[in-house]
């Protein structure tokens, strides 16, 4: 292999491409740190800090509210409720077929 010693050459057109900048970009848990983007500022709702499937726990990000609505009107059920709730509906259903 030759390798020629001379000025830096560029790898694409000038004057075509968007300014490359270091950047600090900022998560809404608070995280920062710094990359590199063709945009001056980034902000994201979540990174890896913050990412479920990285920290192994679950956080729920529902801005309007549907969570909320779902255990008002459901309640917080856990599986044994829920069978409580089927049994006493069908001993209601038999009670009410043999009257």
């Amino acid at each position: 292999m030759v390798f020629l010693a001379g000025p830096k050459e560029h790898a694409v057109k000038q004057g075509i491409h968007p300014k490359y900048h270091v950047v600090e970009v900022r998560c809404a848990c608070g995280n920062t740190f710094k990359t590199r983007s063709t945009k001056p500022e980034l902000r994201l709702e979540i990174c890896s800090n913050c990412h479920p499937f990285f920290t192994g726990r679950q956080k729920l990000i529902d801005p309007e509210g549907r969570v909320e609505r779902f255990t008002k009107r459901f309640g917080a059920q856990t599986t044994e409720a829920h069978k409580e709730h089927k049994k006493s509906k069908a001993k209601k259903a038999a009670a009410e077929a043999q009257a």
